[in-house]
This record gives C-alpha cells, structure tokens and sequence, in this order.
C-alpha cells in the first residue's frame, strides 16, 4: 500500500491549520481588548464581530487539530505495520 497520497493530504491538512493559526494570529493583532460601555456602539460591533470570528477560527481549529493528529497518528502505525512486515518477509523478524 502506498501511504505516500495519505502523508501529501496530511500535511495539505497541516498547512490548513497553521493557516488558521496564523489567521487567528492576525485578527487577534487589530482586536481592541479595551471594555465599551455603550458610548460608541460602533466599537462594541466591532469587539462582537471580532470575537464571532475568533470563535469561528477557533472551532475549526481545533477540530482540524485533532483529525491531524489522529490521521498522524493512523499514518504512523500503517507505517510500522508496513516496515515489520517487510523485515519479517526478509527474514530479519
């Protein structure tokens, strides 16, 4: 079995998350982490939409997290499984 289209997706996968954690990043950089009690209702908008957003990113994030790690995880020991059978064919087991 060739596990080579697996690790290409799974590493698709984690320029995908890197990408929301550098998104993440990014709108955490222009948030405002000031309190607006109701004086400038276009600020608190603004806060409401930003945290909307970071919630989004950070939904996904972390479901996208664990299917990587789990799909890491699942690549590893297809691996292993493919490298101890191949020594034991050789008659190296």
């Amino acid at each position: 079995m060739n596990l080579l289209p697996f690790a290409i997706a799974w590493a698709v996968l984690g320029v995908i998350v890197l990408s929301l954690a550098l998104m993440r990043r990014s709108v955490t950089a222009n948030e405002d982490d000031s309190i607006h009690l109701g004086a400038t209702t276009g600020a608190i908008d603004q806060q409401v939409n930003t945290a909307k957003r970071l919630e989004s990113i950070d939904k996904w994030g972390k479901i996208l997290t664990v299917v990587l790690a789990v799909s890491g995880l699942a690549l590893i020991i297809l691996y292993g499984m493919q490298v101890w059978d191949a020594t034991s064919k050789a008659g190296l087991g």
